[in-house]
C-alpha cells in the first residue's frame, strides 16, 4: 500500500462508516498530506504500513515550530486516527503515533457577543438594499436557532416548518435534527422569501435553497463571514467576531436564563453533552445563581 491509495481508503472510511460531512474529511486528508510533503522533502522512502515514531517525530518536531499548540494537538490527533483505521484494518500492527504527546492545551471558551451587541450589529444592515432583508434574516437565524455556518448556507426552503415552529437542520455528518424557530425570525425570513428572493434569476439546481447571492446561487461560507466583519466594522465592535460567534452566543444566553444544558445539546446537534458544557465556563454567576436558588441548603 502507498500513501495515496492509503489515504483513498482512509477518506472512503470516514465518509461511508463514518459518517463526516466533506469538511471534516478535507481536514483529515490535509493532516496526512502534510506528512507525505515532509518526507518527499526529506527524501525519506517509507510506506504507511512500515513508518515507525522514530520517523514521524521529527515531522512533529519540525512542524511545530511553524504552527501553535492547538494545530499542532489536531495535526497529532488526525494522524493519530490515520494509522488508527490502518490498524483495525489489520494493514499494521501498532500506531506509530501512540506514544507522542500532544502538546498541553487549555480548554479554549468560545467568544460571545452581548444581546445589545447582536441589535446594533442587525440594527447597522442597510435595509434600503435588496440584501439587506436577506443579511437581516441571516443573522436572527443565526442567533435565534444557534446554526453553524454550513446549516445555514444548505438551509432549504422545504426545511422551514414555521407553522408547527421548527426548522430542519442538516448538520455533520448529514445528521438531521429539528430547532424550534421563533416568530420574530420567521417574519424576517417570509419578508426576505416574499419580497426579495421571489425577484431573484434563481438557478435550477437552487430552487430549494433559502439563501442566494444576487445570482441565485446559494451563498458560500466566505460570504457570510464577510458580512458579519463589515457590519462588525461599521459598528466598531472591538470583537474577533465570525459566524459561530452568533452559535456560542446563542447557547451562552440560553444557559444564562436558565435553560438546562440537555436541552442546549440537542439544539446545537452536539453528539456529547461534554461538547455543550464548554459554556458551563463562561459564566460562573449563573452557576451561583443556580445553587442559591435550588439547593435545600443554600
Amino acid at each position: 500500500m502507498n500513501w495515496q491509495n492509503g489515504l483513498q481508503d482512509y477518506k472512503h472510511y470516514l465518509k461511508i462508516e463514518r459518517g463526516l460531512s466533506q469538511n471534516s474529511i478535507d481536514n483529515y486528508e490535509y493532516d496526512i498530506l502534510k506528512l507525505i510533503k515532509y518526507l518527499d522533502d526529506n527524501h525519506i522512502s517509507v510506506s504507511p504500513l512500515d513508518i515507525t515514531k522514530d520517523t514521524v517525530q521529527p515531522f512533529v518536531y519540525e512542524i511545530s515550530k511553524t504552527i501553535n499548540a492547538r494545530s499542532q494537538s489536531r495535526l497529532i490527533s488526525g494522524l493519530r486516527s490515520f494509522f488508527g483505521y490502518l490498524v483495525f484494518e489489520e494493514y499494521r500492527d501498532t500506531n506509530p503515533m501512540d506514544h507522542i504527546e500532544s502538546p498541553k492545551i487549555g480548554r479554549k471558551l468560545p467568544d460571545t457577543l452581548s444581546v445589545d451587541d447582536i441589535d446594533n450589529l442587525i440594527d447597522a444592515i442597510d435595509l434600503s438594499k435588496a440584501e439587506g432583508e436577506r443579511n437581516r434574516a441571516i443573522l436572527e437565524t443565526l442567533y435565534s436557532c444557534g446554526l453553524r455556518v454550513s446549516e445555514l448556507t444548505s438551509l432549504k426552503l422545504s426545511d422551514l416548518y414555521f407553522e408547527e415552529g421548527f426548522i430542519r437542520v442538516t448538520g455533520k455528518g448529514d445528521k438531521q435534527r429539528f430547532v424550534p424557530i421563533g416568530p420574530e425570525t420567521q417574519k424576517y425570513i417570509n419578508i426576505y422569501r416574499k419580497e426579495i428572493r421571489v425577484h431573484l434569476p434563481i438557478q435550477p439546481e437552487f430552487k430549494d435553497t433559502l439563501f442566494l447571492n444576487r445570482r441565485g446561487r446559494q451563498l458560500t461560507r466566505a460570504m457570510i463571514f464577510t458580512i458579519i466583519k463589515q457590519l462588525a466594522v461599521k459598528i466598531n465592535l472591538n470583537k474577533n467576531i465570525s459566524p459561530h460567534t452568533f452559535r456560542h452566543s446563542f447557547a451562552t444566553h440560553l444557559l444564562e436564563n436558565g435553560a438546562d444544558l440537555r436541552s442546549i445539546q440537542m439544539m446545537l446537534g452536539h453528539e456529547s453533552i461534554t461538547t455543550t458544557e464548554i459554556y458551563m465556563h463562561l459564566d460562573r454567576t449563573h452557576l451561583k445563581e443556580v445553587l442559591m436558588t435550588y439547593h435545600p441548603r443554600k
